[in-house]
């Protein structure tokens, strides 16, 4: 035999090695039994069912990883912090009644008379049969209209002059112990009216903190609600109330108050004591989660948060609907008429805070902060007490009953609780999945998939290669290595390695 020439031949015919080449050097298992020189054809069937029935396990197990993965699940981490010291938050009180009566001018009772439910369409006392003496006497001096001549009326101003003033309600005031006043009280309008913020961090003032919890290491108020400077009611309208007492939220510093929605009620008569515990909140952005990662698009507001999208977007709707803006939206819009008040603005926001749940679509924030709270009362005054006060502040027992209340706001412990939104199957847990039953049912890795690729190409290139002529025949088996065929003679027709 020519040995030379049977390697010219070799080399002229360029094909990839055969599939028992290559199955016999692949680290991919159970391949080299299946395709085999060997005769015995019930052995590489058995081999081939295995290998079959292992691969679709292997493709049944990825797909349910990869499902598992398009899921994009998440877990909550929940964790308590120990702090040295603490921020204290921003707390916002207001008084439930809106407009001080003894304050309301004639002028006033001439253009927002019908919007209180004090006077009707002809700007007459309406209900006279509900209203007291002394009431009535007052109120028939004001609504007096036979010589008077309207002047100009501006919400804003009605609000801010008529509304109850931090002075006359702060009866006492001490944060950790340490006397505070009405100065240290920012003026703040809500859907109540004016309102108050203590350690609002406006004007420069810097943020106040605390180092330890408990009673006395926090803020303590005595109040004043001044119930004889309630608004008469005679019917329901949004500007006034039938309760008594003030409404309170606690919130951050970065987050505008939206007390009529989230806030908690104080009763006169009462002691509240209130324990909070600061909740840092992190939730992850789509697909994981829902919350918005994305800096705030407003006009009005530049941190973002729930209560300033809802305020931002209730504005927006008022002008876009009324042309006009309630005395607590921000913007420049030109305040709402008593008119407007009763006729659009009014009935569009209690709308779209009641019914309307596509317009205002506020998605909760990445990063939160909020305050857990545990209120608990008691009686004030006691009987003990009553002459005591009644003295001090110079009014009745009765008046002490009615309209005195005490609120304690301060942190149960000095620590903070984190809860935390984590993925729970991220890219890297699905390749370890994957590779892992790789290896468990086929015994394959990343570089068996490149060997099967690399012959792939190999079989494609050949058959793609111009001028390559195809071999009529196969190599003899004596140019294969001696471990691969052991025992069978020389052959030279593939049917030859058939079973």
């Amino acid at each position: 035999m020519d040995l030379k020439a049977e390697s010219d031949d070799n080399l002229d015919c360029e094909r990839p090695a055969p599939i028992e080449v290559f199955a016999s050097r692949s680290t991919l298992h159970g391949i080299a039994h299946m395709f085999t020189y060997e005769r015995v054809c019930i052995k590489r069937c058995l081999w081939i069912v295995f290998f079959i029935g292992s691969f679709s396990f292997l493709v049944l197990v990825c797909v349910d990883r990869v499902q598992f993965y398009l899921q994009y699940p998440h877990v909550t981490k929940l964790d308590e912090v120990t702090a040295p010291m603490m921020t204290f938050p921003a707390v916002t009180f207001c008084n439930l009644n809106a407009f001080r009566f003894s304050r309301v001018t004639r002028n006033d009772l001439y253009h927002a008379g019908e919007l209180l439910a004090l006077l009707n369409g002809r700007y007459e006392i309406r209900d006279t049969h509900l209203v007291e003496e002394s009431v009535l006497e007052t109120l028939k001096v004001k609504a007096d209209f036979l010589t008077f001549k309207p002047r100009p009326f501006n919400m804003r101003e009605f609000y801010d002059r008529t509304g109850h003033d931090i002075k006359d309600m702060l009866l006492s005031c001490y944060y950790r112990g340490v006397e505070c006043s009405a100065e240290d009280f920012t003026v703040i309008f809500t859907r109540y009216g004016k309102c108050y913020t203590f350690n609002s961090g406006q004007d420069g003032r810097p943020l106040l903190v605390t180092m330890k919890g408990g009673m006395g290491n926090g803020l303590e108020l005595m109040l004043d609600i001044q119930q004889d400077e309630y608004l008469p009611v005679w019917g329901e309208t949004d500007e006034t109330s039938f309760e008594a007492g003030i409404k309170v939220q606690i919130h951050t510093q970065d987050e505008p108050p939206f007390i009529d929605q989230l806030g908690f009620g104080v009763a006169p008569g009462f002691q509240t004591f209130v324990s909070c515990q600061e909740q840092r909140l992190t939730y992850l952005p789509p697909p994981w989660g829902d919350c918005r990662d994305a800096p705030m698009d407003s006009d009005f507001f530049s941190t973002y948060s729930i209560t300033a999208c809802r305020i931002d977007c209730e504005t927006r709707y008022l002008v876009e609907n009324c042309n006009c803006r309630m005395v607590h939206m921000p913007g420049d819009a030109p305040y709402c008429t008593p008119e407007q008040y009763k006729e659009c603005a009014d009935p569009a926001l209690d709308f779209l805070v009641e019914r309307d749940n596509d317009y205002c679509v506020c998605e909760t924030p990445c990063n939160m902060t909020r305050y857990g709270k545990e209120l608990s009362f008691v009686k004030i005054p006691s009987k003990a007490s009553a002459k005591y006060l009644a003295k001090k502040f110079n009014k009745s027992e009765q008046y002490i009953s009615d309209n005195i209340l005490v609120l304690d706001i301060f942190f149960e412990a000095l620590n903070y609780e984190t809860i935390e939104q984590k993925k729970a199957y991220e890219l890297a847990g699905l390749l370890g999945d994957i590779g892992g039953q790789m290896g468990l049912f086929i015994g394959a890795s990343i570089l068996t998939i490149l060997e099967l690729f690399d012959y792939l190409y190999e079989v494609r290139t050949s058959l793609q290669s111009p001028g390559s002529a195809p071999c009529e025949n196969l190599r003899t088996p004596s140019t294969y290595p001696a471990n691969i065929l052991p025992h069978h003679p020389g052959q030279g027709n593939f049917e030859d390695f058939t079973c």
